[in-house]
């Protein structure tokens, strides 16, 4: 057996940093928090080629004097522990005194530090962890640090970095982390001598978050709720602003970015049927609670965390989000495109005018400007050209209401002026008379009466206009319009209705038994579970070679789509989500409320239009069908005249 020996303090640096410091984006992450542990207000971030050769953090924190800078470059040497009790609830973001260390064992380091009651400050020059130089230096209050040539005495390390590109995302990646954990510190971040970003401080996380998403981000939900002794604050993002994956889901606990699949689980079942299959909402979610209930320390990076409670952590998140999302309105409004200018195509001087006039009405542009001959030659032609006849306002009238039949509701369609106006003039028709009560017929109330009792505001009256593509109803109300998607409106509707019910679902027996071949976990969970799955409508029973037979399924669910339902509901309970029975039932009410719902392109008559209408506007909380599809948008007034070019 080969003899046991103590590791060297060099070799026990290195692994130690490379538990710690995997990039130069980890090297940045520690230095912020240890300014930010310092009490510094402004920190800079400063990079050229991707961290690797240069890489500089300046705080205007407190400082160190000679013996603490000397003392803070020693494995374990920290200033935050004094006691094991100290473990139990720590409240600041470095504790370990592994940070400088390993960073310094890997690169070579130019310290400057100066505390604010010092006359002058301290240098300190490293080599692979060595202090090769030390002097006085006259700098301002705070901490700067450059580290140089990272992984320059660990090859093995250095093939593992990628492009400089790559690892200054990274470290932008990290820097904006940061400035999203601290709100209260300006953060500014340089990039081979470009600014890439510049926080302003002020603890205002909405203005962080601009920062570092941009307008995009600017319409998130705010989150302000408490769970007994948790408080979550934050933003989330709106079920319609969904995105392809979780990377911008970022979480924090008492300050420091964390991973954890606790929090993640309760804010995306805060968005359970409001948010389309393979979509993820996004959020910066800060989570305080007390510094005993959470253990930091069970991670080198300390990126992940161990929590006393949690059951309440998820509760806190999950009904925070929920919350926030139940009293925001989200109705999006209609997007328009910017028009592109086109120029118009060249056109040979050969061709007459006239015959040029004829054929622009086939190009994408047709307006030109013509010079005196030109206009001229072009009036003469079109005056010996044969005119049209032009069109009666009855007659216009009567082609727009053959081919736009309209779906009213309470309105009297103006009458039609049998005599025609003038040809050269077609007047639009009159709208539809409002009465009015005259001042007289108004009943004030009596001087002598105690008590009055003041009308209540009453709301603006909507009309229904009428459908377009047989699949979205047109809705008018004050200078708003509403396009409703009636299958998305129905299918929400029904969803509701029928989650309401705790009743067994209605199920169909199957003419012939649907065979379906799973994997053996698969066979085995849905066997587990086969009371919970008779609840659903299904009945189901073990045929042998990973086979179950399927002789019942729920109610307007087709037999060609019970097999995909059953391998969806098995992979769902492979995935840990057995013991959310509600879970796995309102997917299957998805399935029965999208085949019951009414479809896009049926025709329907006005009264099932009508009716499907009321509740929509009658409740803002129809926002989404159950798969994350919208139900309404909106198209205002002024958005559609700026498109005519009113505005």
């Amino acid at each position: 057996m080969p003899k046991i020996i103590q590791l060297s303090p060099h070799i026990a640096n290195l692994i130690a940093a490379g538990e710690v410091v995997e990039r130069p984006a980890s090297v940045v992450k520690e230095l912020l928090e240890n300014a930010v542990d310092a009490g510094a207000t402004k920190i800079t971030v400063e990079i050229k080629d991707g961290g690797m050769t240069f890489l500089r953090v300046t705080d205007n924190g407190c400082g160190m004097n000679r013996e603490d800078a000397r003392t803070a470059f020693l494995r374990h040497a920290t200033s935050k522990l004094r006691t094991a009790e100290d473990l139990a609830a720590i409240s600041t973001f470095g504790f370990r005194g592994e940070a400088l260390a390993a960073v310094a064992s890997v690169s070579r380091i130019d310290l400057m530090t100066k505390t604010a009651d010092s006359i002058i400050g301290t240098s300190l020059c490293l080599e692979a962890g060595v202090i090769t130089d030390e002097s006085e230096a006259g700098c301002p209050d705070g901490t700067t640090i450059i580290v140089r040539d990272l992984f320059f005495n660990t090859p093995a390390r250095m093939k593992f970095m990628k492009s400089d590109t790559y690892e200054g995302s990274r470290v932008a990646s990290a820097v904006q982390i940061q400035a999203l954990a601290h709100p209260e510190v300006a953060i500014t971040f340089l990039r081979d001598g470009k600014q890439m970003l510049s926080t302003p401080g002020t603890g205002d996380l909405q203005a962080a978050v601009y920062c570092v998403y941009g307008r995009e981000f600017a319409g998130m939900i705010p989150v302000d709720s408490r769970w007994e002794e948790y408080r979550l604050t934050g933003y989330i993002s709106k079920p319609t602003d969904a995105r392809p994956s979780r990377n911008l889901q970022t979480f924090f606990v008492n300050g420091r970015p964390v991973k954890s699949k606790i929090m993640i689980a309760a804010f995306e079942e805060a968005y359970r049927n409001q948010i389309m299959v393979g979509k993820f909402p996004a959020c910066v979610l800060h989570l305080q609670l007390p510094a005993h209930t959470v253990d930091v320390n069970v991670h080198p990076a300390k990126t992940e965390v161990k929590f006393l409670q949690e059951k309440a952590v998820f509760d806190c998140i999950h009904y925070g989000a929920l919350g926030a999302l139940n009293k925001t309105p989200d109705r999006p409004q209609m997007q328009f495109k910017p028009a592109v200018k086109t120029e118009a195509p060249a056109r040979p001087t050969t061709q007459p005018i006239v015959q040029k006039a004829a054929e622009a009405p086939k190009k994408d542009s047709f307006f030109r400007t013509m010079n005196t001959q030109e206009y001229k030659t072009f009036a003469t032609a079109l005056a010996d050209a044969p005119q049209p006849k032009p069109q009666t306002a009855m007659a216009t009238a009567a082609k727009v209401s053959e081919a736009v039949p309209l779906l009213r509701q309470n309105v009297t369609l103006p009458k039609v002026n049998p005599t025609p106006p003038a040809p050269q003039h077609i007047a639009p028709p009159a709208p539809a008379k409002i009465s009015i009560p005259e001042p007289e017929q108004i009943k004030l109330p009596e001087p002598e009466a105690e008590q009055t009792t003041l009308p209540m505001p009453q709301e603006i009256p909507w009309r229904m206009v009428g459908e377009l593509y047989n699949s979205y109803i047109i809705v008018e109300q004050g200078e708003e319009a509403y396009l409703i998607d009636k299958h998305a409106a129905h299918e929400r509707i029904l969803f509701e209705k029928l989650k309401a019910n705790q009743e067994k679902i209605s199920s169909q027996m199957l003419l012939s038994p649907v065979a379906v071949r799973l994997s053996p976990a698969s066979v085995a969970e849905l066997l587990t579970n086969r009371d919970m799955l008779e609840e659903l409508g299904f009945e189901l029973e073990e045929f042998g070679d990973n086979t179950l037979l399927l002789r019942q399924i729920p109610m307007d669910l087709s037999p060609d789509m019970a097999s995909d339902a059953l391998e969806t509901m098995a992979a769902d309970l492979m995935n840990g989500r057995r013991e959310q029975k509600d879970t796995v039932r309102d997917e299957i009410l998805h399935t029965v409320a999208c085949k019951a719902a009414i479809k896009a392109g049926w025709t329907n008559d006005e009264a099932e239009l009508l009716a499907l209408v009321k509740q929509v506007m009658a409740d803002e909380n129809l926002k989404h069908c159950p798969h994350g599809r919208p139900i309404c948008i909106t198209l205002s007034k002024k958005q559609l005249e700026k498109q005519f070019k009113r505005t």
